[in-house]
């Protein structure tokens, strides 16, 4: 008995001294982490300073504390901002007497979506106005980047670079041999001749219908690039088409000869023109400050005026869960609204929604918080990448809907998917079921059985009574008729131009545009704009992020090309109830 009690205490003696230990660590870990932010901050700038903007991370709309967003599990922490703080970011450099011009610096660019491109874009030809130089450089110019950089004075590449020209695609993916093989029937319904949210379910590609309206949202998107290209480059629409049809550009020679860049040179080459347009001697170090570091300093004063425009973020899949900084849910979005309808210094609301859509469900809940809101003060939206299907569910109400050229959204239509895994059970893992109940419909929605006929209709009349709804509610904000928005939904995606030439959007413009029209219609000139929902602490965002931020890298590093992949069958699986969705995911490349 001695022995036992020996050993058991100096057992719980190690686990306490590991517990303590590792909390310590973990501590010590989140000071360093407080206190290498803290060092990082940057308030002032020297004169002669040269902006340097590199976007080599996805841009959410909103900047957020991520604290793992830039964790390479190498101890070394990146700051990460939003769209809103990068194009505040420009604004305010554009003003700033000691920044002198801005410095693109096009290597792995990925900041996302079309939308937030061009509205990066946008701000970039504001700021040349004010006669500031804009340099862009790149070793490796995608097709992305060059559109960026075709805002630019002047965009330069080395010889050996790589530089990118060819038109755009987009591919789809679809899962049905997949099923086939696993013995899965995906039992669809749906509303809506262009609701190809369901084909990759059950087809091997894509119908006529679906084809065609990828084909014509795709090429307004092309025009579109192209247009805008060809006037900051002083080259022809036809030329630029031409070109990529041709693969005329196929090394950097190419790019200088067709005058799509203007020099073939080294980076230290591009760093002695920035000394020489900033006024710094040749052997003097360039001054520069990143767009994240210019966050901290010091701007223009901010308005103390009592009117307050809200700018509410809503952003990511629409799902029945509470919702955060990533998604809508049926409490962050509908309670954001509910608190600035309620305030009586919040003159008027600005919903920024960048959204695929989700679930049918919670997009009405929102839907009705909008129309309340409504109601009371001017609601305006601003359309960011996506405001599709479920998207602009939500959105319809408002009194102004204002898109980017390259929004995606319609999308108006509704599915629903209930699998039969019987087979799969059975036939691949030897599995089997049996029940019992109380009723014939009991078990109605068990993924054990096929649905029978009965069900089948049942669950078709829920769809079909849903799609009703979503276009009479869209034809009363629209202010249209059912039969003229039935026209232009079932399913159907449009760009942001094209939605504004059917009626579905009222503004081609960017949220500093919908601010502006919240303004007008609120008749008030001072005001200052106040965000929501409300973001979470360091500490907090810390506790929450670490192990899925962790278990994020671990399988991108694990599957590489493949996560994209993996994480289509993972959203699938959160299907939940009728869906209100884009029918695909748009990665035009």
């Amino acid at each position: 008995m001695k022995q036992f009690f020996k050993f058991m205490f100096a057992s719980m003696l190690g686990t306490i001294l590991v517990f303590v230990l590792a909390s310590l660590a973990f501590f010590t870990f989140l000071i360093l982490i407080v206190s290498g932010v803290q060092k990082e901050r940057v308030e002032s700038i020297s004169p002669n300073t040269v902006l340097e903007i590199k976007l080599d991370y996805p841009l959410p709309d909103r900047t957020i504390w991520e604290p793992f967003s830039g964790f390479r599990f190498n101890f070394r922490l990146n700051k990460q901002i939003g769209l809103n703080t990068v194009l505040a970011n420009i604004r305010k450099a554009k003003i700033d007497n000691d920044i002198k011009g801005i410095y693109l610096n096009l290597n792995d660019y990925s900041a996302g979506g079309l939308a937030t491109t061009e509205a990066i874009r946008k701000e970039l030809l504001s700021f040349r106005q004010s006669g500031k130089f804009i340099i862009a450089y790149g070793e490796m110019i995608s097709q992305s980047a060059y559109y960026l950089a075709s805002a630019a004075d002047k965009i330069y590449m080395p010889a050996t670079g790589n530089f990118e020209f060819k038109g755009l695609s987009l591919e789809l993916t679809f899962f049905k041999n997949t099923l086939q093989k696993l013995e899965i029937e995906p039992q669809i319904f749906h509303y809506g001749k262009y609701k190809s949210a369901i084909e990759p379910f059950k087809l091997d590609k894509m119908s006529s219908e679906n084809r065609l309206a990828t084909s014509s949202l795709l090429s307004s998107v092309y025009t579109n690039m192209l247009n805008n290209i060809a006037s900051s480059r002083h080259l022809s629409y036809d030329f630029l088409k031409d070109a990529a049809d041709k693969y005329l550009i196929q090394f950097p020679e190419d790019a200088k000869k067709y005058k799509f860049i203007d020099s073939l040179v080294y980076y230290d080459q591009v760093l002695d023109e920035l000394k020489s347009r900033s006024a710094i001697r040749n052997d003097r170090k360039l001054r520069t400050v990143s767009i994240e570091d210019y966050t901290d300093v010091k701007g223009e004063g901010r308005s103390s005026s009592s009117n307050k425009i809200a700018v509410i973020y809503a952003n990511g899949e629409i799902r029945n869960t509470d919702g955060d900084e990533s998604t809508i849910g049926a409490k962050n979005i509908t309670e954001a609204i509910r608190k600035a309808r309620n305030d009586q210094s919040i003159k008027a609301i600005v919903m920024r929604v960048n959204s695929p859509g989700g679930d049918a469900l919670v997009a009405d809940i929102i839907w009705r918080e909008v129309e309340l809101a409504r109601q009371k003060k001017p609601f305006i939206i601003s359309m960011g990448n996506y405001a599709a299907s479920g998207g602009y569910y939500i959105s319809c109400a408002a009194d102004s809907i204002v898109a980017e050229p390259t929004t995606i959204t319609g999308s108006i239509g509704v599915f629903g998917i209930v699998p039969n895994m019987q087979n799969f059970f059975k036939n691949k893992l030897g599995i089997t079921f049996d029940r019992v109940t109380t009723g014939k419909h009991s078990d109605f929605g068990s993924i054990t059985r096929p649905l029978s006929a009965d069900e089948k209709q049942i669950l078709q009349k829920q769809i079909d009574h849903i799609y009703e709804t979503f276009v009479n509610k869209v034809a009363q904000g629209r202010k249209k008729t059912f039969q003229q928005i039935h026209e232009i939904a079932q399913g159907r995606v449009w760009t942001g131009l094209q939605a504004k030439e059917n009626g579905l959007v009222d503004v081609i413009g960017g949220l500093d545009d919908a601010i502006r029209i919240a303004a007008q219609k609120a008749h008030i000139r001072q005001y200052r704009t106040v965000e929501y929902p409300g973001v979470k602490g360091l500490m907090e965002k810390v506790m929450q992020d670490f192990a899925s931020e962790a278990e994020a890298y671990y399988l991108k590093v694990k599957l590489g090309e493949n996560y994209k992949y993996f994480n289509k069958i993972e959203q699938i699986d959160r299907y939940n109830g009728i869906q209100a969705r884009i029918p695909f995911d748009v990665d035009i490349h």
